[in-house]
Protein backbone atom coordinates (compact mmCIF):
# COMPACT_ATOMS: atom_id res chain seq x y z
CA UNK A 1 0.00 0.00 0.00
CA UNK A 2 1.31 3.45 -0.86
CA UNK A 3 1.62 6.17 1.72
CA UNK A 4 -0.51 9.30 1.51
CA UNK A 5 2.66 11.35 0.95
CA UNK A 6 3.64 9.20 -2.05
CA UNK A 7 0.15 9.57 -3.55
CA UNK A 8 0.36 13.35 -3.15
CA UNK A 9 3.78 13.56 -4.82
CA UNK A 10 2.65 11.32 -7.68
CA UNK A 11 -0.48 13.41 -8.19
CA UNK A 12 1.51 16.65 -8.19
CA UNK A 13 4.18 15.43 -10.59
CA UNK A 14 1.61 14.11 -13.02
CA UNK A 15 -0.44 17.31 -12.85
CA UNK A 16 2.60 19.48 -13.64
CA UNK A 17 3.18 17.50 -16.84
CA UNK A 18 -0.52 17.32 -17.73
CA UNK A 19 -0.98 21.06 -17.12
CA UNK A 20 1.89 21.89 -19.44
CA UNK A 21 0.33 19.70 -22.14
CA UNK A 22 -3.18 21.16 -21.69
CA UNK A 23 -1.96 24.76 -21.55
CA UNK A 24 0.32 24.30 -24.55
CA UNK A 25 -2.39 22.66 -26.62
CA UNK A 26 -4.93 25.38 -25.83
CA UNK A 27 -2.36 28.05 -26.65
CA UNK A 28 -1.60 26.41 -30.01
CA UNK A 29 -5.31 26.22 -30.85
CA UNK A 30 -6.35 29.70 -29.65
CA UNK A 31 -3.12 31.71 -29.60
CA UNK A 32 -4.26 33.28 -26.31
CA UNK A 33 -1.78 32.79 -23.46
CA UNK A 34 -3.93 34.14 -20.64
CA UNK A 35 -6.90 32.01 -21.68
CA UNK A 36 -4.69 28.93 -22.03
CA UNK A 37 -3.21 29.51 -18.56
CA UNK A 38 -6.63 29.94 -16.93
CA UNK A 39 -7.96 26.74 -18.49
CA UNK A 40 -4.76 24.91 -17.53
CA UNK A 41 -5.11 26.06 -13.91
CA UNK A 42 -8.80 25.13 -13.67
CA UNK A 43 -8.09 21.74 -15.24
CA UNK A 44 -5.24 21.11 -12.81
CA UNK A 45 -7.14 21.99 -9.66
CA UNK A 46 -10.09 19.81 -10.59
CA UNK A 47 -8.12 16.79 -11.75
CA UNK A 48 -5.57 16.95 -8.93
CA UNK A 49 -8.23 16.18 -6.34
CA UNK A 50 -9.93 13.58 -8.53
CA UNK A 51 -6.63 11.77 -9.17
CA UNK A 52 -5.69 11.77 -5.48
CA UNK A 53 -9.07 10.29 -4.53
CA UNK A 54 -8.79 7.71 -7.29
CA UNK A 55 -5.37 6.61 -6.02
CA UNK A 56 -6.58 6.33 -2.42
CA UNK A 57 -9.61 4.26 -3.45
CA UNK A 58 -7.44 1.88 -5.49
CA UNK A 59 -5.16 1.38 -2.47
CA UNK A 60 -8.12 -0.27 -0.77
CA UNK A 61 -8.89 -2.64 -3.66
CA UNK A 62 -6.96 -5.93 -3.55
CA UNK A 63 -7.45 -6.66 -7.27
CA UNK A 64 -4.17 -7.63 -8.96
CA UNK A 65 -2.08 -7.71 -5.81
CA UNK A 66 -0.36 -10.85 -4.61
CA UNK A 67 -1.85 -12.28 -1.45
CA UNK A 68 0.28 -11.85 1.65
CA UNK A 69 1.25 -14.80 3.74
CA UNK A 70 -0.06 -14.65 7.29
CA UNK A 71 2.54 -13.50 9.79
CA UNK A 72 3.09 -15.66 12.83
CA UNK A 73 4.79 -14.34 15.92
CA UNK A 74 6.55 -16.50 18.44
Amino acid sequence: MESTRRSIVKALSWRVLATAITTGLIYVVTGEGEFAASIGLADTLCKLFIYFGHERIWNRIPFGRPEREPEYFI
